[in-house]
């Protein structure tokens, strides 16, 4: 198996599944209760919020979730709650995980107004239309820090600088979100100025089923989930002790040369682009041609995400000629492929409904190997061929 699917979920680290075993078999204790078993389950706890916090900014506090989507609903529906008294205007981007958009619809049918700012060619947003969208009733803005279906690297801090300026200079305070379940374990993120940062687990070799909201000093929102009040009281309910263990073991290995994995990344990546593009015509990027290695490198593309559009073909076809080759790709986000109708993200950056009917993403982690990529460029190159000979090909 060529598995090239990792924006949606990646294979745990060896050391995660062991661990993951051994704490559901011998650290079983409710990590709530006051005795000894109970005592080593909070320890747990105590050490992943360690490993965690460490790749995220100094400071603040960090809550433990079932995942990136809850992570993103606390997040905007617990600040609108706060917020709502002093304005009804959430800011977004075009091209955000349903997560984001689907929550800004439920926020709208409360009566708050969502403005979602268009992206360029790249797919990336601009940081002077957020400073132009600012305003008196604006209470929200949320922004992802790297897209899931193209690895466009969005400018985090500039906007959380633009929204800083604008709060001391009319008296507000406007609450930034970011959804950095692509870029957590994979980017540094210790220097990120928004106020709220998602992430998931299983998106950097972790279990699923488990996730963070970094919270920064001083923000205070109201709790998500009540009830017995663990994780400071923002999210009742007994913690998945097994999934937090791992995904702190997670992070903790992500972190260990970080750069060097994304090179390797990146060489791998650029390695299939380039034989996609001298073996197969009429190919075209969706996104960023330069490739990002930084928070820095905001409009570039993240290496571990390539989405190509291969005209005159359509994506779906080409997905399921290529599994049976053992090669596992995407035509888009997994969290909206069980509905049709063409992707928001492409269409957002101006994509013709043909050219969106015919992109695949391959999205990379640093298990892969340029070995595979000489036999996933040839598979693709026969399935496009094949597809194209047919007559659909004009």
């Amino acid at each position: 198996m060529i598995y090239l699917d990792n924006s949606a979920t990646t294979k745990q680290y060896d050391e995660v599944t062991e661990l993951v075993y051994k704490v559901s078999k011998e650290t079983f204790g409710n990590p709530s209760s006051l005795h000894a078993a109970g005592f080593e389950a909070s320890k747990l706890l105590k050490k992943a919020r360690a490993q965690t916090g460490a790749l995220l900014p100094s400071g603040g506090s960090l809550i433990f979730t079932s995942g990136g989507t809850e992570s993103d609903n606390m997040a905007l529906i617990s600040s609108a709650a706060k917020m709502k008294k002093r304005g009804n205007k959430i800011i977004t981007t075009a091209v955000e995980h349903p997560a984001v958009t689907e929550t800004c619809k439920r926020l709208a049918q409360e009566g708050f107004v969502i403005e979602y700012l268009p992206v360029d060619e790249r797919g990336c947003i601009k940081v002077e239309d957020m400073s132009s969208a600012l305003g008196e009733d604006v209470v929200l803005v949320s922004a992802m820090s790297v897209n899931n279906e193209t690895g466009s690297i969005f400018p985090i801090n500039e906007i959380a600088d633009s929204i800083s300026k604008f709060n001391k200079a009319n008296g507000r305070e406007i609450i930034f979100h970011t959804d950095a379940v692509q870029a957590y374990g994979k980017l540094d993120l210790t220097g990120c100025k928004a106020d709220l940062i998602s992430a998931s687990a299983h998106k950097f070799h972790g279990p699923k089923g488990v996730g963070l909201l970094h919270m920064r000093d001083g923000l205070k929102i109201p709790p998500f989930i009540t009830g017995g009040r663990q994780e400071g009281g923002m999210r009742s309910s007994t913690e998945n002790t097994t999934g937090i263990a791992g995904m702190g073991l997670a992070a903790e290995i992500s972190a260990r040369d970080m750069q060097s994995k994304i090179r390797k990344i990146a060489e791998v990546s650029e390695y299939l682009r380039e034989g996609m593009m001298s073996e197969i015509a009429d190919i075209k990027i969706n996104g960023a041609f330069e490739v990002g290695y930084s928070m820095a490198d905001f409009g570039m593309r993240y290496p571990s995400v390539l989405n190509l559009t291969f005209e005159g073909t359509r994506g779906e076809v080409l997905l399921h000629t290529l599994e049976q080759d053992g090669i596992y790709v995407s035509t888009g986000s997994a969290c909206s492929s069980n509905h049709s109708g063409e992707s928001p993200v492409l269409k957002a950056m101006g994509l013709t409904p043909k050219q969106i009917e015919g992109a695949i993403r391959f999205s990379f982690s640093e298990f892969n190997t340029k070995e595979e990529m000489d036999f996933v460029i040839d598979r693709t190159k026969a399935a496009v061929e094949r597809f194209r000979k047919l007559g659909s090909y004009q």
